[in-house]
């Protein structure tokens, strides 16, 4: 059955998550960041994502804005920084993050192709629309899907079950793209053709499931989506 919707994971997929943190490094006053502004965004995305797998098996939901921020407050401990105003700065710029270079002309290629778009985040609507607003890459997205319709995170198959209720296509006629190992391979039990995006190179996650396709960037996912 040919691919109909391609739908993409938000923050390591279409926005720079290291973004927000490499920018304030850059501003005056944060002189503190220089240096390790780098491993700060490492730790701050992987505690986000740990406090999200958390909080879906627990049942423990809340919104995505107060994990980010929760993961923030862990990385910014661990790293000997305690400025509120930093930290009030870094969740401002993380509305904004920047889109990867390739992302504005692959969204639209994949328009003019006939295909539909989607978002699928963690993400509440308000931080996505932030985001795809700053990107400018809103005319050329179908739906942006947020988690909360489901009130839990990733990945659990109720997140999954948001494309075929919003675009009435079945799961073999969506590829689903994503940078995090984990989201792909778990999309792929769920019964998506999926692409991982391994801009850094990373080992594949040893999982009962693995992606599709691995990529380094999201360059050729319009001639793969009409490939298939």
């Amino acid at each position: 059955m040919p691919i109909t919707t391609c739908v993409f994971d938000a923050y390591g997929t279409l926005f720079d998550v290291t973004a927000a943190a490499r920018a304030a490094a850059a501003e005056p006053g944060h002189g503190a960041l220089a240096a390790i502004w780098p491993k700060l965004a490492e730790d701050w995305r992987r505690k986000q994502l740990e406090y999200s797998w958390l909080r879906a098996i627990t049942g423990a939901h809340t919104d995505f804005r107060a994990v980010t921020a929760d993961g923030l407050d862990w990385a910014m401990a661990a790293a000997g920084l305690s400025d509120p105003d930093l930290h009030r700065r870094l969740m401002a710029l993380y509305d904004r993050l920047d889109a990867y270079p390739e992302v504005p002309a692959m969204l639209a290629a994949l328009k003019a192709a006939g295909f539909a778009t989607a978002i699928l985040s963690n993400g509440s609507p308000a931080m996505l629309d932030a985001a795809v607003t700053s990107a400018g890459i809103g005319e050329s997205l179908d739906a942006v899907l947020s988690v909360e319709s489901a009130g839990v995170f990733k990945p659990s198959p109720e997140v999954y079950d948001l494309v075929g209720d919003r675009f009435g296509c079945t799961p073999a006629q969506v590829l689903f793209v994503s940078s995090n190992g984990w989201d792909a391979g778990c999309a792929t039990g769920y019964g998506f053709t999926t692409a991982w995006v391994n801009r850094a190179g990373a080992p594949v996650d040893r999982l009962p499931w693995r992606p599709a396709h691995t990529l380094a960037d999201l360059t050729p996912i319009p001639a793969l989506a009409r490939s298939l």
